[in-house]
C-alpha cells in the first residue's frame, strides 16, 4: 500500500523528523499540530520569561491558531476541514483550560462531529498549552 507523505508550506515547522501528514489508502494521518506559526518560534496568546518558561498563555488563542494550522494541512494535503474523522486533543491544563478549549472546539467542529479523545498531559516539546493529532478521510 502506497504511504504518500505530505510537507506544508504554511504550517509551522516540525520540532522533530516527521512529515505533517501521511496518507495511507484513503487515510490521512496528521502528525501532532500546535499553535506555533510557521517561520518563527512565536506562539500566538503566549508570553514568556528570558529562559523560554511561560509566564501566562491564552488558550483561546491558540486553539484558533491550532485549529488554522491543522486546516492548512489538510487542505495542501488535499483533504479538508469536514473529512476529519477523529481528533486527540492534548491539553496541559485541563481544570483550566478545558471550558474554554471545549467553546472554541464547538465552534470549529458544529458542522462535522468527529470523535474525539482528550488528555491532559504534564507538557508539550514547545512551550505551548494544546496540540492535536487528527485522522482524516483524502
Amino acid at each position: 500500500m502506497d504511504r504518500k507523505k505530505f510537507e506544508s508550506t504554511k504550517a509551522p515547522e516540525p520540532v522533530g523528523l516527521y512529515p505533517h501528514a501521511r496518507q495511507v489508502g484513503n487515510l490521512l494521518f496528521l502528525s501532532g499540530v500546535g499553535p506555533r506559526q510557521r517561520g518563527t518560534k512565536d506562539i500566538p496568546g503566549v508570553e514568556l520569561d528570558e529562559n523560554g518558561k511561560i509566564i501566562s498563555y491564552d488558550i483561546e488563542a491558540q486553539c484558533h491558531s491550532v485549529f488554522g494550522n491543522i486546516r492548512a494541512i489538510l487542505e495542501e494535503a488535499g483533504s479538508s476541514w469536514d473529512n476529519i474523522i477523529d481528533v486527540t486533543v492534548f491539553l496541559t491544563n485541563m481544570d483550566d483550560d478545558f471550558k474554554t478549549y471545549n467553546r472554541v472546539y464547538a465552534e470549529y467542529f458544529k458542522d462535522n462531529q468527529p470523535c474525539r479523545t482528550t488528555l491532559e498531559i504534564n507538557k508539550l516539546p514547545t512551550p505551548i498549552a494544546i496540540e492535536l493529532k487528527v485522522i482524516a478521510i483524502i
